[in-house]
């Protein structure tokens, strides 16, 4: 959800990738439902596994309760966001932590665009 919100907010002005230290077989449908509400199509997305590959490119890493699991290079910069998984939940249970995760986007994304100022 967060690479999804990101890159629609950012429109072109930050690269986004998304990837996860366990990534599940497939997208969660009550996810998928709730960001097709906010006009976001993640019907062709899949999960993908986190690189060092990803990580070493990367200016800010931001990680959602992967832990160890995820590789730590010195002089990145490291976001956790703690929210809750949605696995297993409903649609409505899901709305909550999409709308939260489009906050802390909007607020990455204006950070990012003010530091290159």
């Amino acid at each position: 959800m967060a690479a999804a919100l990101l890159d629609r907010e950012a429109a072109g002005r930050v690269r986004v990738t998304s990837a996860g230290s366990q990534p599940a077989d497939q997208l969660n449908r009550a996810v998928v439902q709730a960001m097709a509400e906010i006009g976001l199509d993640m019907r062709q997305e899949f999960p993908k596994r986190l690189t060092n590959d990803q990580v070493q490119a990367a200016d800010v890493v931001v990680t959602m309760g992967c832990g160890d699991a995820c590789p730590v290079y010195p002089g990145k910069r490291y976001l956790d966001w703690e929210l809750p998984d949605p696995a297993g939940l409903t649609v409505a249970e899901v709305r909550p932590i999409r709308d939260a995760i489009a906050d802390l986007t909007r607020g990455l994304l204006a950070e990012l665009l003010s530091d290159g100022d």
